[in-house]
């Protein structure tokens, strides 16, 4: 497992799993009857790999301001998100297919669950429309995370705070222009 994550490290989720079998001195069949799909062996590799964003998790949710914790969670899975070149594209056709099937479903979900702890205790204090879904939000983060991983920095500086204003509840309802 840890040769596979190197391996997404260095060279993105398109890697050759041939590659990391050879490296991992076993035969691609071995790896193949353990992980039949490369989305498979990515999601045992995320499973890995997600013990510090359950740590950052864990303080994040100690912020007083619920609006201050949602804006620095959907950071730290942004964050996330980018660990592997490629990645947000796997998660983003995962959680939007919602096809239980797939291996990254679980993953997603797991990640659209905690999203949702934020999202609610920020919609409790009135800082978030209440419209406002955990999945929507997982999706425009994951849309962030792949423009950032294209090295589009300065696309993802202006999209943050869109995103940020676009599910901020207004005091004062605006008219239609």
């Amino acid at each position: 497992m840890n040769t596979a994550q190197r391996h997404f490290q260095r060279h993105g989720i398109g890697t050759s799993l041939d590659a990391i079998a050879k490296e991992a001195g076993i035969g691609p069949g071995t790896l193949y009857r353990h992980f039949p799909t490369r989305e498979a062996l990515l999601a045992a590799v995320l499973q890995l790999h997600s013990q510090e964003l359950v740590s950052r998790r864990a303080i994040l949710i100690q912020i007083a301001d619920p609006d201050e914790a949602l804006q620095q969670w959907l950071r730290a899975l942004e964050d996330y998100l980018n660990v592997f070149n490629g990645l947000p594209e796997p998660l983003m056709a995962a959680a939007r297919a919602s096809a239980p099937d797939s291996p990254l479903t679980y993953p997603c979900d797991q990640l659209i669950a905690m999203t949702d702890e934020f999202l609610q205790a920020a919609q409790r204090q009135g800082h978030v429309r209440p419209e406002v879904q955990s999945r929507d939000l997982f999706l425009a983060t994951t849309a962030v995370a792949w423009i950032r991983g294209a090295g589009s920095i300065d696309d993802v500086r202006r999209l943050r705070p869109l995103i940020q204003t676009g599910y901020n509840r207004s005091d004062t309802p605006k008219s239609p222009p």
